[in-house]
């Protein structure tokens, strides 16, 4: 029988950090729904945008208006509050990602406690699923985490590669292959426990390409390295970039299974 090929692995593009340079100065420009628009023609297979509680960069009115104009999938991510369930309710978008949140991080520190705030979650995530929301959990590669999101009936689990990214940054050779060997144990157990696996926070094109050579991996949620990239490149050739890389990765994949 022939050998069946690995599926491409979806990339989606978080827009937040346009917003961010928007809200630096105040008005409209530069405009994260234009950018969103520019990676969907460049070839982003969804858009991911962050409403924070804070609205520090993201606002209400860009997710409104990104679900209105791109027409690709949108991943909403957000804090598990009543308030952001309520907002994902009345915007509708293809997915949630339920994200932890602390109003002094900078950026995303860490996975979902899932385990640990099963209780709260559990209604969360019925109500997006319920209306037709895909549930995702941002969470960290850890066993006890992955089999709580899988009871609670989450259809994604996103893993959190931050610790990895950062670890090989470090020139920590240890750590680093410490926390891929995390990754490739915990797509494993996800994907075997019925979610769809997905991977972000800290990739560049090396480790982008890296991940995506994972078989379990679904699709990469890329945005600060892009959205940089794209000050020097332009957003089109960093996305195209990134999209080269993730098919190198998988070509890897591919080659080692036809071997």
């Amino acid at each position: 029988m022939p050998t069946l090929l690995p599926a491409p692995v979806r990339l989606g593009i978080n827009v937040d950090h346009v917003a961010t340079v928007r809200n630096a100065r105040g008005g409209r420009h530069p405009d994260p729904v234009r950018a969103a628009l520019q990676a969907e023609a460049a070839g982003a297979d969804g858009i991911t945008a962050h409403l924070r509680e804070d609205r520090r960069h993201i606002r209400d009115d860009d997710m409104a208006r990104l679900k209105a104009e791109i027409s690709v999938p949108l991943n909403f991510e957000m804090a598990a509050t009543d308030e952001m369930v309520a907002i994902a309710l009345s915007v509708r978008p293809n997915a949630c990602c339920l994200v932890p949140e602390r109003r002094e991080e900078r950026t995303t520190e860490g996975g979902l406690d899932v385990a640990g705030q099963a209780a709260d979650l559990a209604p969360r995530i019925a109500a997006l699923k319920a209306a037709g929301i895909r549930a995702s959990l941002f969470i960290a590669a850890d066993p006890v985490q992955i089999a709580a999101a899988a009871t609670l009936g989450a259809d994604i689990v996103e893993l959190h590669t931050g610790a990895w990214c950062d670890a090989l940054a470090d020139g920590d050779a240890g750590l680093a292959q410490q926390e891929l060997a995390r990754l490739v144990a915990g797509a494993r157990q996800a994907a075997t426990a019925g979610l769809e696996v997905h991977a972000g926070h800290g990739l560049d094109f090396d480790t982008a390409a890296r991940v995506a050579a994972l078989p379990e991996i679904v699709e990469l949620n890329i945005g600060h390295f892009l959205v940089g990239e794209a000050v020097f490149t332009g957003l089109d050739a960093a996305i195209g970039r990134m999209r080269a890389a993730i098919a190198r990765g998988r070509a890897e994949l591919a080659g080692g299974a036809a071997a």
